[in-house]
């Protein structure tokens, strides 16, 4: 095993912040770690080819003002699959702004709530914060993009050693300040990548489309009323579906360089069913119940009809007025699924009546839906979701949503273990939408090693079949994906077309 240090952390312990202790305390080490390495109970399936990996916040030094656990420096966790041998590392990204504190030896950014701190230029929507790109990733034409959700530059990694190439070479000045916001969709039977920045001064919102061989085909602005703060999109074989929703920062005082976020009740959702090459003239508006949205589950098409499925917020701005203005309570309500009501949620944009239907899928709080990779933006009857605890940003459970029959699978874990968003990596010659394995990374309090867990995707009840035992604590995360074979080469692209509606 190859342990490397990046460096002294600045971090002051002991402390009583939530998110730098417990399960979310950072880590300062970087590791190599394969065969006698990990310790594996159960077998490591022979038809598991590809890898895993997750995103997450690493703060490194000690915060400017308050901190808040999207702040933290990007730190990817990674497990190859080959024949039923693994191979794990876990890396910084090493963004310029994670170069200039390491060099520094100290926080230069604040962060995302308390921005007026900055005495730098600085990265994302706001303009102040560092580029931390520690909240998702994909991997495109055979290489790992991260980036973080109020935006930030994309940084290429090494799919293989997870090293640092820095911001994408081909295309990522022609964006400027902007960059890209998380949760860029790509779509594995063509090999494009569609993304959308966000910014708070004209154009609020771009979207633009890259191709299987990495190359920036189409960057088009999009009007909005004003500066808003999206988070997700979606994306259809041929559109994708671009969000303006009610919570933004209040306008005037945005204008006086004050930051208060907020959820306009009266206003409804938007969204923008737009072509995949189309611009903002193309753009066919819908309107639906006021509401926040951070993750679908998919978006595909179906007769005359967009299907949105994901995690409807009803509440993220909730009534915090039997708390005091400060303090950790206060972020962790906010913070809490279980107190915004986040819950599956079906929307149905008719694309000749200009309707939008919506439906609530079930009643229990859930959040980072996740489907077959094969199925995104095509029909798909499975969706895997995380269960979140609660009172904290954790997560201590799966389900598995049939979307044809409304049957679900559901499986908790033990006291004290975590997971992180768990994709779905089908088997090698797989015959059905849920032929395959959930893969997630588990943050186990009980023993302060982290594990990795593979689930049976068709029996999810029956818990891991394997779990792997790494050599040290893993954090609490933020985004994973799963990468087959094919995506791990440039180009990328799926071979053939997944079943047809719901399955098949």
């Amino acid at each position: 095993m190859d342990i490397f240090s990046h460096g002294h952390s600045t971090l002051q312990f002991p402390n009583d912040h939530p998110y730098l202790n417990g399960p979310h305390k950072p880590i300062e080490l970087e590791y190599t770690a394969k065969g006698p390495d990990l310790e594996v109970i159960g077998e490591v399936p022979r038809d598991l080819l590809g890898l895993y990996v997750r995103n997450g916040h690493n703060q490194v030094h000690q915060p400017i003002g308050k901190y808040h656990p999207f702040d933290g420096d990007g730190m990817l966790h990674a497990i190859w699959f080959n024949e039923g041998k693994v191979e794990y590392r876990n890396r910084f990204t090493r963004t310029t702004g994670y170069l200039a504190e390491q060099a520094a030896g100290k926080s230069l950014w604040p962060g995302i709530i308390e921005p007026r701190k900055g005495q730098r230029r600085g990265w994302g929507s706001i303009g102040k914060m560092k580029d931390n790109t520690g909240t998702d990733v994909i991997v495109h034409n055979g290489q790992i993009i991260v980036a973080m959700s109020q935006c930030s530059e994309p940084y290429r990694i090494d799919a293989q050693t997870l090293e640092t190439l820095g911001p994408d070479a081909n295309w990522a000045q022609a964006l400027g300040d902007r960059g890209i916001c998380s949760h860029f969709k790509v779509d594995e039977h063509t090999g494009h990548m569609m993304f959308f920045n966000f910014s708070e001064r004209p154009p609020y919102m771009n979207y633009g489309v890259v191709d299987a061989q990495n190359n920036l085909l189409h960057y088009t602005p999009i009007d909005l009323p004003s500066p808003r703060w999206p988070h997700d999109m979606g994306m259809t074989q041929n559109y994708c579906v671009l969000h303006d929703l009610p919570m933004y920062f209040d306008p005037k005082l945005l204008n006086e360089g004050k930051h208060r976020l907020g959820f306009h009740r009266d206003v409804p959702a938007r969204f923008g069913v737009i072509p995949r090459f189309g611009t903002n003239a193309d753009i066919r508006w819908f309107e639906g119940q006021p509401c926040y949205i951070l993750h679908l589950s998919n978006t595909y098409e179906l007769g005359d009809e967009i299907i949105q499925e994901g995690c409807i917020m009803p509440n993220p701005v909730p009534d915090l007025s039997d708390l005091p203005r400060e303090g950790y309570k206060r972020l962790e309500r906010l913070l809490d699924n279980h107190t915004t009501g986040t819950r599956m949620h079906r929307w149905r944009f008719n694309m000749k009546t200009g309707q939008c239907i919506e439906e609530q899928l079930d009643d229990q709080i859930t959040e980072f839906p996740m489907v077959n990779g094969l199925y995104n933006g095509r029909p798909n009857r499975y969706s895997y979701n995380a269960l979140p605890v609660k009172g904290v940003w954790l997560l201590d459970g799966l389900k598995k949503f049939d979307l044809k029959t409304g049957n679900h699978q559901t499986y908790m874990m033990d006291p004290g273990m975590y997971i992180s968003e768990a994709p779905f990596a089908p088997r090698i010659g797989a015959k059905a939408e849920d032929d395959g394995y959930l893969v997630t990374f588990v943050t186990n309090e009980n023993t302060n090693k982290g594990e990795c867990a593979v689930f049976d995707a068709q029996d999810i009840e029956a818990g891991p079949i394997c779990r792997i035992i790494m050599p040290h604590h893993i954090p609490t995360g933020a985004h994973a994906f799963w990468a087959g074979a094919h995506m791990l080469t440039e180009g990328g692209i799926a071979l053939s077309e997944g079943p047809g509606p719901h399955g098949g």
